[in-house]
C-alpha cells in the first residue's frame, strides 16, 4: 500500500512553499483592501488552518489516489490510439470524426489532467519514475523544464502581482489598468482568438522569456538553450502529427488525416485557453502591488492565492476534463496536492473564507469566461475600467474589521458540490 514518506519533491514544493522572506509586520493599510479587515492574529489562524489541511491530506494518500492517475493515463492512451488509429482511414467520414473527437480528448487529458499535474510533482510521492514532475514530458510543443521554472515557480509564487506574474495577459493581453495602454492592444479582441486556436505555441515561446534578455534579467545563454530545446520538441511533435501519421494515412486519406490532427489540436488549444483564463481573469480574481508582495505574511500569502483566484463549477466528469483546474482556488492554495483531492478540500476552503470573510469566486463556465472576455475588451481601450490594481492607502487608519463576515460567491452552486 503506498504511503507518504514525508514532503514531496516536486516542483510544486521547491517553488511556492520554500518561501521564508514573509513580512513581519503585515500593517492592515499595506494589504489588499479585500483581507484589510483581518488581524494578524486572523492571517496566523489561515495559515494555520490551510498548513493543517495540507498536512492531513497528504498523511492520508495512497492507493486510491496512485489509482486515479494510473487510470486516467491508461484511458488517455487508449483515446490517443483509437484515435491517430481511426484517422489512419479518415477518408471515411465515421473514421475522421471519431477520431479527430477521441484524439481531441486525449489532448486535453493529456495536458491538463495529466500533464500539468505530474509536472507539478503532485505525484512525486509515489516514487514511481514514470510517473515523476522530473522525467515526465508532454503532448505539447513547450518542454517541460521550460514550463515548469515558468509556471511552477514564477506564476505560483507571484500569483496575480502586477509586474511579477507574467502570465496576467501573457504579455500579449491588457487585463488590469495598471498595464500601461498601447494602441496595439484595441486589436486584442481580435488576436485573442487566434491566441485560443494556437496556445500550445504562444505559451512555448512566452516560456522561454526573450523579453527577459532584452531586460537583462535573463542570460541570452540560459535564453538560447531554452530556444533550442523549444526547437527540437516543435520538430518532433510537427513530424508526429503532421508528418508521420498523414504518410501512414496513404494518399488518398493523406489531407483528411493531417486535417484531423490540426482540429484536434486547435479544440486542445481553445479548451485549455478557456479553462487557463477563467482561473484569474473573471471579475471577482484580484490583483496586488509588489510592496503588498513583499510584506505579506505566511497568512496573507495564502489570502492572496485564494483572492487572486476564480474556480468553475461542473460535474465530475467537468472536473477532470479541467485537470481539476476548476477548483483554481484549492490549486493555487495546494499546488502539490493531487488535484484529485481538490473536490474533498474545497468545502474546508470555503469554510475557512466564511470565518474570515473572505470572498470565494465560484460559478459556471459561461459567465466566468464572458467576465474574463469582457475584461479583454474592456481593458482593450486606454479607458479601461476601474478595476486598477488594489493601492496602499497612507491615509488609511480605521480598520474594516467589523465587515459581516458572509461568504461571497458569484453561484449558489458549491465548487465542491461534484466529484
Amino acid at each position: 500500500m503506498f504511503r507518504v514518506p514525508g514532503r514531496g519533491t516536486g516542483e510544486a514544493w521547491r517553488g511556492i512553499w520554500k518561501r521564508t522572506d514573509f513580512g513581519e509586520n503585515e500593517a492592515p493599510q499595506m494589504r489588499h483592501r479585500a483581507m484589510q479587515h483581518l488581524s494578524a492574529e486572523d492571517l496566523d489562524g489561515i495559515a494555520r488552518e490551510f498548513d493543517a489541511i495540507h498536512r492531513e491530506v497528504r498523511a492520508d494518500l495512497g492507493d486510491v489516489d496512485a489509482a486515479h492517475i494510473r487510470r486516467v493515463i491508461t484511458i488517455q492512451r487508449g483515446l490517443d490510439t483509437g484515435g491517430r488509429a481511426l484517422l489512419l482511414f479518415s477518408r471515411f467520414p465515421p473514421a475522421f470524426v471519431g477520431g479527430t473527437l477521441l484524439l481531441s480528448v486525449s489532448k486535453i487529458l493529456d495536458n491538463i489532467e495529466i500533464g500539468h499535474n505530474i509536472m507539478h510533482g503532485q505525484w512525486d510521492w509515489m516514487r514511481d519514475p514514470k510517473i515523476h514532475s522530473s522525467k515526465w514530458e508532454w503532448d505539447a510543443v513547450s518542454p517541460a523544464k521550460t514550463w515548469k521554472t515558468a509556471h511552477n515557480y514564477h506564476h505560483h509564487t507571484f500569483t496575480n502581482v502586477v509586474g511579477k506574474d507574467r502570465d496576467l495577459g501573457y504579455s500579449a493581453l491588457r487585463v488590469h489598468a495598471d498595464q500601461p495602454w498601447h494602441p496595439v492592444y484595441l486589436t486584442q479582441p481580435i488576436y485573442a482568438i487566434g491566441m485560443a486556436a494556437s496556445f500550445e505555441w504562444g505559451i512555448a515561446l512566452y516560456d522561454i522569456d526573450l523579453g527577459g534578455v532584452r531586460d537583462g534579467t535573463k542570460e541570452w545563454s540560459e535564453a538560447k538553450t531554452d530556444l533550442m530545446a523549444f526547437g527540437r520538441k516543435a520538430w518532433r511533435q510537427i513530424g508526429k502529427d503532421y508528418v508521420l501519421f498523414p504518410l501512414l494515412a496513404g494518399r488518398s486519406a493523406r489531407k483528411s488525416t493531417l486535417l484531423g490532427f490540426v482540429l484536434a489540436n486547435v479544440v486542445r488549444n481553445v479548451w485549455t485557453q478557456i479553462i487557463t483564463f477563467c482561473g484569474h481573469l473573471p471579475d471577482g480574481a484580484e490583483t496586488f502591488t509588489q510592496e503588498q508582495y513583499e510584506n505579506e505574511s505566511r497568512g496573507g500569502r495564502y489570502v492572496r492565492q485564494l483572492l487572486g483566484s476564480c474556480n468553475l463549477d461542473g460535474s465530475r466528469l467537468f472536473h477532470v476534463m479541467t485537470g481539476h483546474l476548476s477548483y483554481q482556488i484549492e490549486h493555487h492554495l495546494f499546488p502539490g496536492l493531487p488535484s484529485n483531492r481538490y473536490p474533498e478540500i474545497a468545502p474546508r476552503v470555503r469554510a475557512v473564507c466564511e470565518r474570515y470573510g473572505l470572498p470565494y469566486s465560484s460559478g459556471r463556465l459561461g459567465r466566468q469566461y464572458l467576465s474574463a472576455t469582457k475584461k479583454i475588451v474592456r481593458f482593450a481601450f486606454p479607458t479601461g475600467g476601474s478595476g486598477a490594481v488594489d493601492r496602499v492607502d497612507d491615509d488609511h487608519t480605521s480598520s474594516t474589521r467589523s465587515r459581516p463576515r458572509i461568504l461571497a460567491t458569484s453561484s449558489s452552486a458549491g465548487a465542491g458540490s461534484a466529484g
